[in-house]
């Protein structure tokens, strides 16, 4: 029997909120796009000292305990302009998310306009 391969993901999806991170997954891998979800900040942190390499990440904002100090961190794990950060109203003003160098998609939002941005930030050519 032949050993399983494992392709790393294009998009690791950091959301605590599990409805809308359930959705978002579903639409990205429908897409055709690998995708591993996860709803705690330090997840990222361990995938990558494990070797994990994904080409993009996706941030959701809502639900984050510590919205500021959670972005801070993760331009250890990936590079700001390989983030795309979701807002919403009592996390971080979207202006403040940009001047650190992410991508960002405001809520009130779809989907479909958050894989669009996330596609978007994929096709600019990120390899891992």
């Amino acid at each position: 029997m032949p050993a399983a391969t494992f392709r790393e993901p294009d998009v690791m999806l950091l959301g605590p909120e599990w409805p809308d991170r359930a959705l978002l997954r579903a639409q990205l891998i429908e897409d055709g796009y690998e995708v591993i979800a996860i709803d705690r900040w330090p997840m990222p942190r361990l995938y990558r000292r494990a070797g994990m390499k994904p080409r993009a990440m996706i941030v959701d904002l809502r639900g984050l305990p510590e919205p500021r100090r959670t972005l801070e961190e993760v331009t250890w794990v990936i590079p700001a302009d390989r983030v795309l950060v979701v807002t919403a109203l009592g996390t971080l003003p979207s202006d403040m998310v940009r001047s650190m160098g992410f991508t960002v998609v405001e809520r009130p939002t779809t989907v479909g306009a958050i894989v669009s941005a996330a596609a978007a930030l994929l096709a600019r050519g990120i390899t891992r």
